[in-house]
This record gives C-alpha cells, sequence and structure tokens, in this order.
C-alpha cells in the first residue's frame, strides 16, 4: 500500500505543480476559465498558489503525515468547488477536475490508510 500511496502523491504533485505554474506565470488558459466562470481574474494567483500549496504538502506528508492531510483535504475541496464552478455556468467540461479530485482523494485516503488521521 506504501508504493501506491508513494505513487499517487507523485503524480498529484506532478499535476497541481504544472497547473499552479500555468496560473502563476500568467497563461491564458486559467483567464479564460475565470472570465467563463464569472470570477475575477484577481483570483487566478490566488487559486495558483492554492494549487502550489497542494503541490508541496502531498509529499511533504510522506514525513509530517499533517500536512499531507490538509494539502490532500484541501485540494478536494479546491476542485469540488472547480466542478461546483464549472456546473453552475453550464460547462460540462468537468474531465479534468475528476481527474484532479480523484487523485487528491486517492491521496488522502491513501495517507489516511497509511499514517492514520494525524
Amino acid at each position: 500500500m506504501f508504493a501506491a500511496y508513494v505513487t499517487v502523491v507523485v503524480l498529484g504533485a506532478v499535476f497541481n505543480g504544472a497547473a499552479a505554474v500555468t496560473y502563476l506565470i500568467g497563461h491564458e488558459y486559467p483567464k479564460a476559465q475565470a472570465d467563463m466562470k464569472g470570477l475575477p481574474r484577481t483570483w487566478v494567483p490566488v487559486l495558483g498558489t492554492l494549487l502550489a500549496l497542494g503541490a508541496v504538502g502531498l509529499p511533504a506528508g510522506l514525513a509530517v503525515p499533517l500536512a499531507g492531510t490538509l494539502a490532500a483535504s484541501g485540494l478536494v475541496l479546491y476542485f469540488i468547488g472547480a466542478i461546483i464552478a464549472h456546473l453552475r455556468v453550464g460547462s460540462r467540461d468537468i474531465v479534468g477536475a475528476i481527474v484532479f479530485l480523484a487523485t487528491a482523494a486517492a491521496a488522502l485516503i491513501l495517507g489516511l490508510a497509511h499514517h492514520g488521521a494525524w
């Protein structure tokens, strides 16, 4: 089970790290997504920072279990919010968010199974 946990943590860190970079460098895709969802563009760097914190927190959880639990929980909430934001405006383009959500949920579940709640 430890191998599965490490694999999911690494995948989650890579996925969210890449997304965070896209948000933080000012790429047009996150800006277009914010516009489509009716969010102010000033939220884009904040959302990128949240993704970056999750990307750093997941592997930190290998050494400090509470950090991993908090990072994975935060990412689960983030992507539930992203899916709701898409559905709210009628967008059905949620496959990416579901993949990210599944990765974060798997990291949370496997982390809790491996380390316990704390």
